[in-house]
């Protein structure tokens, strides 16, 4: 039984607590967060007890952590945990420093403790479908890559101002999921944003609305689309087009039922909330840490893996504040 200490009681840090909790090889032994009140419901939710860091740490009988917390504690947690031997899973990003996680990084691989970033959407059933198919060479060469993600709508502002803007926050998945999907580490990076959702979010020096455009040194390229807007629902699409055809992965809708009639063809809109649309995918990533923790095991999405999308973001960040190209200085 792997035992986990959690820290953070949020909505993403509810969504692993449930997650670790119902896994018949690991169970939730502590919840730590600022939040007094929050912590007591989710570990009494769980049959887990509330401490502070350093007793959660210093316990012998903890085998790993969940990292859940704001950003800005990530990187110290990682340490934290890594000098007590604690294997570590974190959400992303490492942090919104490069620097500061290039440190990080390097802590953990001296004292050579597992680390996972929770770049869920590999482990979308779907996505991860289509990624096998690529792998599989179903349809030839990659060539082309596109991934559309769209929020129902805007986060508060207040989250936008320490959120690190929308290429290091909302796009770094994207990021994560066209070096996976291309099978290989983009050499440029051309990147082109408006604000056309909320005024409130340029006044902030962020962006709402954006596209770029990454390339490989072998010529393959990956478009990404964001929007803080689709009023639709939440928007997750990919298509990938290969030498000797095309794999495509849709949108996850609450049934399939369709109506047709003479006036028209209709169906449900995609699910609203990325909570719900990628449900599978945060139960599939934390049962995969608790197997390689269980097995021995190294985690397929690793250091490395955390560190490129946060390279390809600064990358994206350069292009659009200098209007050409960046190189990908990783």
């Amino acid at each position: 039984m792997v035992q986990i200490c959690q820290f953070g009681a949020g909505r993403i840090g509810q969504i692993h607590a449930a997650n670790v909790a119902g896994h018949p090889k690991s169970k939730l032994r502590y919840v730590v967060d600022i939040d007094g009140a929050a912590a007591h419901s989710l570990a009494e939710e769980h049959g887990a007890q509330v401490t502070d860091v350093e007793t959660a740490l210093g316990d012998t009988e903890v085998d790993a952590v969940v990292i859940a917390s704001s950003t800005d504690t990530h990187a110290d947690l990682i340490e934290a945990s890594a000098r007590a031997g604690k294997a570590v899973f974190c959400e992303k990003p490492v942090d919104l420093s490069l620097e500061r996680v290039d440190r990080c990084l390097a802590e953990v691989e001296r004292l050579g403790v597992p680390l996972m970033i929770g770049f869920n959407r590999r482990f979308d059933p779907s996505f991860a479908a289509l990624h096998q198919a690529l792998r599989d060479g179903r349809v030839g060469k990659v060539e082309l890559v596109q991934i559309t993600s769209r929020d129902p709508g805007p986060p508060p502002i207040e989250y936008v101002k320490v959120s690190g803007g929308l290429f290091r926050d909302m796009m770094i998945h994207d990021f994560d999921m066209a070096r996976w999907l291309l099978g290989a580490d983009p050499v440029e990076v051309f990147a082109s944003a408006s604000c056309l959702v909320e005024p409130e979010i340029g006044a902030v020096g962020d962006v709402d609305t954006a596209v770029v455009t990454l390339r490989t040194a072998g010529g393959a390229l990956a478009v990404i689309t964001n929007s803080r807007r689709a009023t639709y629902g939440y928007d997750q699409r990919i298509e990938a087009l290969g030498s000797e055809g095309m794999v495509q992965a849709g949108n996850r809708r609450p049934t399939t039922v369709e109506t047709s009639t003479a006036e028209a063809v209709s169906r449900d809109t995609p699910l609203y909330f990325f909570l719900e649309r990628y449900a599978e995918a945060y139960r599939a990533e934390l049962d995969t840490f608790i197997e390689c923790l269980a097995q021995g095991t190294v985690p397929d999405v690793g250091a490395r893996d955390g560190r490129m999308a946060l390279v390809l973001a600064e990358a994206a960040v350069e292009s659009w504040e200098s209007g050409a190209p960046a190189p990908v200085k990783g």
